[in-house]
């Protein structure tokens, strides 16, 4: 692939996200890359904290916004994809098989027949292997799905963005056990992604510190995961994989935003719609299988 982005990261640390401005340096173009919508859970307000700061770079540095990325409906963030739309453009994106999450959780929160399941809500839906441009860059959809059944990697010139599919190699690989998650096909999703050159970076949506690491990190190489993966290298089997997956997903208790997060996400970053008394409500099911 021609070019080489400019890659500008921005860590949020109350959810562990990494939000990514990725540009073209020759038209100035950009695209965003998994948002965060500031989110207080105990007064229920949202900011837009963090969504400003990539808006005042954007501004700052000439960029023109020409996407707004999810790599998946996120479990522990809220997407800011609609404000930044609203303020710098761009149209919103996400894999094609969204679908598929929404039919999940829009029948866990009873929705109703106004909530669509088609994916709709997005600008623009990604088939695996389609290809696209940010500006001169040459990008291309890789699905991954294993961690959920809607997720997409951006291999965009020498850079590849992975959403949660991995993590650092000294802290592994995603959890699987989300509705339509599935251990061996994330083992067989990671697989294309080591079938990249090895020099390719790689940039990873979270970071939690690894056991014995003092600072945050989320970029590395595809060569490094392939040696190096705790979870995932090259020398560990797909059976021991889902072995040790789903030993330990059992261990993991849920994500504190998953219920609030993954009925904003699965709308493309818009909040649910206020009610007569003009006050927007997030469902939280209670006792559900």
């Amino acid at each position: 692939m021609a070019h080489k982005p400019e890659v500008i990261s921005f860590f949020d640390e109350p959810t562990n996200t990494v939000t990514y401005i990725v540009a073209d340096p020759e038209t100035k173009s950009c695209a965003i890359i998994d948002s965060v919508l500031d989110y207080d859970a105990s007064s229920g307000r949202t900011k837009t904290t963090s969504a400003d700061e990539v808006i005042d770079f954007i501004k700052t540095s000439g960029l023109t916004v020409q996407w707004i990325l999810e790599t998946h409906a996120h479990a522990d963030h809220f997407s800011a994809a609609p404000y930044l739309q609203k303020q710098i453009g761009g149209v919103i994106a996400i894999g094609e098989h969204i679908p598929d999450i929404q039919k999940v959780f829009g029948g866990l929160f009873n929705t109703g027949e106004e909530f669509k399941q088609d994916g709709s809500q997005f600008g623009r839906l990604f088939k695996d292997n389609e290809r696209f441009k940010i500006g001169n860059l040459d990008a291309e959809i890789i699905y991954v799905p294993g961690h959920t059944p809607a997720c997409v990697a951006y291999h965009v010139g020498d850079a590849v963005f992975v959403g949660d599919t991995l993590f650092m190699p000294d802290y592994g690989s995603a959890r699987c056990d989300f509705p339509g998650g599935d251990a061996g096909t994330l083992y067989d999703s990671v697989q294309k992604l080591y079938e990249l050159p090895d020099e390719t970076r790689m940039f990873l949506c979270h970071d939690y510190k690894a056991k014995g690491r003092d600072y945050y990190a989320w970029e590395t190489t595809v060569g490094d995961q392939k040696k190096s993966n705790i979870h995932l290298n090259t020398s560990v089997t797909r059976d021991a994989f889902i072995k040790m997956r789903t030993e330990r997903d059992k261990t993991l208790s849920m994500p504190k935003l998953i219920l609030p997060s993954i009925q904003v996400n699965m709308r493309a970053g818009e909040l649910p719609e206020p009610e007569e008394n003009g006050v927007r409500y997030l469902k939280i099911p209670l006792n559900s299988v």
